[in-house]
C-alpha cells in the first residue's frame, strides 16, 4: 500500500448427499443440482499461502532484496504467479504500461468456468510490487498470495459460478496505483459497467494485526462483516487505506468496491488490542515499507482468516 504523503487521492466443503438428492428428486436441472452450487467456500490451507510467500521472499533475495516496479524481482514474481494460474487452467494475459521511464506489468486471469460471458464480473485484485527498500512480504505479498490460493481453490473445485470471475495482480501500486489505474482507464465504458464488483486485498498479515473491512459498499461490506461476526471476531471500517490502494481507480470509475486490510503504520489502540490481541501503542506493521518486511513479518492467524474470508466472498458474490 502506498504512503499517504506520496500522492493525492483521498477443506472445500462438499454438498451433503441429502441436499443433492433433494435437488434431484425435485426435478432440478443439471445446473441447479450441480455440486458446486451446493458447496460452501473452501477452507484454504494457510500453509499453501505461506509457501507462496516463501517463494516471493526467495525471489526478492535473489534480485537485490526487492520486487519493485521495473526491477527483476517484479518480473520473476509475475512469472511465478502466472505459471501457477496457467497450470490451473486460467486464461491469463499480461498488460504493459510505462511508469517512471520503466515498463510495468499487470497480470489478469479469467476463470473459464461458470458464466459464458462477462456481462457481470466479480473481480479480485492485489498489488504485486514491493517498495525498493524491501521484499514486501506483508505489503503486498500477503494479498497477492492469498488471492492466488483462492483462485487455485476455484480451479480445484471446478467452480461454475453464475458470474464471471477475474483475478488481477497489479504493477506499480507503490508509486500511486499506476497499474490498476492504467487497467481501468484502458477499459471501454461498456466494459467498465460489466464489472459487478471489485474486491481489493492489500496487507492481510500485519504482525500486530487489526481486522478492517472496506465500508465503501454496504452489500460487499456485509459479506465480510457477517463472516467475521459468525466467528465472533470484531471488525472495524477501514479508514487508514482510503484512496491509498488499487480499489481507488475502480471506485472513481463508479465500480462498487470492497476489501480487507490488517493495518500499516497507524498505531493500535488499547480497545483494539483488547478486541484483537497484540500490542497497544504499536504500529499494526512496524516493518511497513522497510527491509524487515520479510516472511517473519506475518501474523499467521490474520493471514489464514483473511484468506478464508476472501474465498467466502468469491463463492457468495459469484453465485
Amino acid at each position: 500500500m502506498k504512503r499517504i504523503a506520496s500522492f493525492r487521492r483521498g477443506t472445500l466443503a462438499a454438498a451433503t448427499g441429502a441436499a443433492l438428492a433433494a435437488a434431484l428428486l425435485s426435478g432440478a436441472s443439471g445446473a441447479e443440482a450441480n455440486v458446486n452450487s451446493q458447496a460452501a467456500a473452501p477452507d484454504v490451507d494457510v500453509a499453501a499461502v505461506k509457501a507462496d510467500l516463501g517463494e516471493l521472499q526467495s525471489i526478492a533475495d535473489a534480485n537485490g532484496g526487492n520486487r519493485a516496479h521495473g526491477e527483476p524481482g517484479y518480473q520473476k514474481s509475475l512469472d511465478f504467479i502466472k505459471g501457477k494460474l496457467d497450470e490451473a487452467g486460467f486464461t491469463t494475459s499480461v498488460q504493459e504500461f510505462t511508469s517512471g521511464g520503466k515498463t510495468g506489468y499487470n497480470l489478469v486471469a479469467d476463470w473459464k468456468g461458470g458464466a459464458a460471458d462477462d456481462d457481470k464480473v466479480v473481480m479480485t485484485g492485489a498489488h504485486l510490487d514491493s517498495v525498493e527498500a524491501g521484499p514486501g512480504i506483508n505489503d503486498n505479498g500477503s494479498g497477492s498470495a492469498a488471492i492466488l490460493e483462492v483462485a487455485l481453490a476455484v480451479a480445484k473445485a471446478d467452480l461454475q459460478p453464475t458470474k464471471h470471475l477475474r483475478f488481477a495482480w497489479w504493477g506499480d501500486e507503490e508509486d500511486g496505483m499506476i497499474g490498476s489505474t492504467h487497467y481501468v482507464d484502458s477499459l471501454a465504458s461498456d466494459d467498465q459497467s460489466k464489472i459487478d464488483s471489485y474486491l481489493n486485498f492489500d496487507m492481510l498479515g500485519s504482525p500486530n494485526a487489526g481486522y478492517f473491512v472496506y465500508d465503501d459498499d454496504p452489500e460487499l461490506e456485509k459479506v465480510f462483516t457477517d463472516w467475521y461476526a459468525a466467528k465472533d471476531i470484531t471488525t472495524e471500517p477501514e479508514t487508514e487505506g482510503d484512496g491509498r490502494s488499487d480499489h481507488a481507480p475502480f471506485k472513481d470509475a463508479g465500480v462498487r468496491v470492497g476489501g480487507l486490510f490488517t493495518g500499516a503504520e497507524a498505531t493500535k489502540s488499547q480497545e483494539q488490542a483488547d478486541n484483537w490481541g497484540g500490542e497497544a501503542g504499536e504500529a499494526f506493521d512496524p516493518c511497513y515499507h522497510s527491509a524487515c518486511d520479510k516472511t517473519s513479518n506475518i501474523d499467521d492467524k490474520a493471514l489464514d482468516l483473511n484468506t478464508d474470508a476472501i474465498a467466502n466472498a468469491i463463492w457468495t458474490l459469484s453465485s
